[in-house]
């Protein structure tokens, strides 16, 4: 385990984003560096004293390296928005932000400083690869553009461990939820939907998911950052507990006493898996990491936070 010195630096790339933000606001107290790059500067409370924020695309390296220099410590890849769409629908684009972009912040810093880059990537990478539990050994079956880029951003990052023991470490979350995420995302839906008393659709929720909060994320993401035993893994990131996803919407409409869900509005995405959960033991044994909120408990964290800042 490496210890902080106090000159350490650490960008995180996607700060302004829901993980991101948590990550900053941990990484401030243990007393790094920080720098942010996004394309929006944090709005009211989601500035973070201390840090520095830079609007920059990195899907433009000019702009990248000009903006942000290459004397980092620590690099955290959180950037790029989940997107489902089809090769045909924007897929090009969805490739650039989550492969073409690292290949850009890989060029840009120096590999030879650096002391660990933790790329962000994705339960989606597995596909449909095979019945849960996803363990990391597993052959990747990606079935959209978005998966098929962070599969690539993977096997590139264990290229560079492998040919230039580059220290860069993968990680894979399933799903992570918890206070401030986006609205768009499936809990926050549900529970704006049950708060606000209203009628919502959703699929037949039959689908088994993996839910893991946000500080149990930010957790194993800080243990990869000051692991030298992390160097060319991939972890996955979950509960390693499958639940369904009419559960969710049946705990959450029950905490909350409102709204009223309607199952089966909703059809499933083309090709998505159905049985979608981590095997969590890797990354306990190297890293020592374990999931610490209970997803009850989260759940209700979440719920108090979407109460307090209901508009």
């Amino acid at each position: 385990m490496e210890y902080i010195n106090n000159s350490d630096k650490i960008l995180v790339v996607g700060g302004t984003g829901f993980i991101g933000h948590h990550l900053l606001k941990e990484t401030i107290k243990r007393g790094f560096s920080c720098t942010s790059i996004s394309l929006n500067l944090p709005v009211g409370s989601r500035k973070i004293e201390k840090v520095n924020y830079v609007i920059a695309d990195i899907n433009n390296k000019s702009e990248l390296k000009s903006k942000i220099g290459d004397d980092y410590d620590y690099v955290v890849n959180l950037g790029g928005y989940p997107n489902h769409n089809s090769l045909d629908k924007g897929g090009a684009k969805i490739i650039n932000s989550h492969f073409i972009s690292v290949l850009n912040l890989l060029s840009v810093i120096s590999r030879k400083k650096i002391k660990r880059f933790i790329q962000i990537g994705s339960s989606d990478e597995y596909g449909e690869a095979i019945l849960g539990p996803q363990v990391e050994t597993s052959r990747e079956q990606p079935i959209s553009p978005y998966s098929i880029a962070k599969v690539a951003s993977t096997h590139f990052i264990q290229m560079l461990f492998r040919s230039e023991q580059f220290p860069g470490v993968t990680l894979r979350p399933f799903l992570i939820y918890g206070p401030g995420q986006d609205e768009k995302r499936f809990i926050p839906q549900v529970i704006k939907g049950c708060l606000s008393e209203l009628k919502f659709p959703t699929s037949e929720g039959t689908q088994l998911r993996d839910f893991c909060h946000v500080n149990d994320a930010v957790n194993a993401i800080m243990l990869a950052m000051l692991s030298n035993d992390a160097n060319g893994n991939i972890f996955n990131i979950g509960s390693g507990v499958p639940v369904t996803i009419r559960s969710v919407v049946e705990l959450i409409t029950k905490i909350i006493n409102k709204g009223k869900p309607i199952f089966g509005e909703i059809p499933l995405r083309p090709g998505e898996a159905m049985n979608l959960y981590a095997n969590i033991e890797f990354i306990q044994k190297v890293l020592n990491w374990e999931p610490k909120v209970g997803f009850q408990t989260g759940i209700m964290n979440a719920i108090d936070w979407y109460q307090k800042h209901d508009e």
